[in-house]
């Protein structure tokens, strides 16, 4: 926790740095520059954008007694600019310990280093693995966790690793390459295990895509091959995102361990949007983990399970899910605090799970500049 409070304190003290050099006189003479001053580039906004995110509800199984209000997650989000062409991300969970990587690490979603030269990006440091699927490129605190996947509630993808792009002059499409550690190395620097990934981003006034074909290593020389074809399709006010997945590690089974899912949604004002999830997937066999658990452990754990969503899913039944929701943004043009309420269910459990809450995000810089400023 000391370590801990140190580390908010310095983000804190960086940011109180960052408004103070915007507020510095603007007045001052530029003879004053030289051209030794090569880390001066006037066109760069070096203030970084510093944000506290996180989410709160009740969250309740209908006729059941499993209830009670918690939080999701408290993230701390920052995004600055070094010079003109280099760049750094963090995405930090604070008052959590996760992962299998030491000491802070692992509790880090995001911490790269990014250049950028013409047409190319590079970036290195932990992010997510390159996957095509728009459900698992949400951010944490705007996903809702019955209605998810189960792919995307077991798979943990934040790994160490190197990435480079190239956008087209007409910015509709990106093309993307990554080498990183495998989603399935325990221990990340000395496991030997990597992932590949190739990727297309497409972005038009109607549709939107993200495809990659990924190889994650799960023993040596051993993959598992997936396959995700990411789409959203816009209309006016209503779009449809449309994800497929299939992954295995014999190409000819690639159907057999598969994700579908369709979010319709409706934005009925700046304010109100509403959405649906209706989800199919398929699992030969504890695709997910791969721990080797027997079949009949895993009925008997889904026996026992008391939550919306099953513990797995089993080879002789897909798991069929669906749910509903509704967003809405008290402050008129300010994104900042949402208000949510969401219904799920499947056909495991037949169990119907309701969540009510709220996300905020609590800007860093500009709260400390409005007490600059008075």
């Amino acid at each position: 926790m000391k370590r801990l409070f140190c580390f908010l304190v310095a983000t804190l003290a960086v940011a109180g740095s960052a408004v103070y050099a915007q507020e510095v006189d603007s007045t001052m003479p530029t003879q004053t520059l030289t051209s030794e001053d090569v880390t001066i580039e006037e066109s760069v906004d070096y203030v970084p954008a510093i944000s506290l995110d996180a989410r709160f509800g009740y969250n309740g199984i209908v006729s059941g007694k499993a209830a009670g209000f918690g939080g999701d997650g408290l993230l701390l989000n920052i995004d600055g600019k070094i010079s003109k062409r280099f760049s750094y991300t963090l995405c930090q969970r604070l008052f959590e310990s996760a992962g299998d990587d030491s000491s802070v690490f692992g509790a880090t979603d995001i911490l790269t280093l990014n250049f950028e030269a013409g047409n190319w990006a590079f970036s290195a440091g932990k992010d997510y693995v390159i996957l095509g699927n728009w459900e698992y490129n949400a951010y944490d605190l705007d996903a809702y966790f019955d209605m998810n996947t189960m792919f995307y509630n077991s798979f943990d993808g934040r790994r160490w690793g190197v990435t480079a792009a190239w956008t087209n002059n007409s910015e509709t499409s990106t093309f993307l390459f990554q080498v990183a550690n495998s989603p399935y190395s325990e221990e990340p620097k000395v496991s030997s295990l990597y992932s590949y990934a190739l990727g297309w981003q497409g972005a038009w006034e109607r549709y939107e895509s993200y495809w990659t074909v990924n190889m994650w290593e799960y023993s040596h020389g051993s993959f598992v091959k997936n396959i995700a074809l990411g789409n959203i399709f816009y209309f006016g006010d209503f779009s449809l995102t449309a994800d497929f997945m299939m992954r295995a590690v014999e190409l000819d089974k690639l159907t057999d361990n598969m994700s579908l899912t369709l979010q319709p949604a409706y934005d009925i004002c700046d304010k109100v949007r509403l959405f649906g999830k209706f989800g199919w997937e398929k699992d030969s066999g504890n695709m997910f983990d791969l721990t080797g658990n027997s079949f009949d452990s895993m009925r008997q754990e889904n026996e026992e399970c008391t939550t919306v969503m099953p513990a797995y899913i089993l080879p002789d039944k897909d798991y069929l899910f669906y749910g509903a929701g509704v967003e809405y943004y008290p402050i008129k043009n300010n994104k900042n605090v949402r208000l949510h309420a969401v219904w799920s269910s499947n056909n495991y459990t037949d169990r119907h799970g309701i969540n009510i809450g709220l996300t905020w995000k609590f800007d860093v810089v500009n709260a400390i500049s409005r007490i600059f400023k008075r």
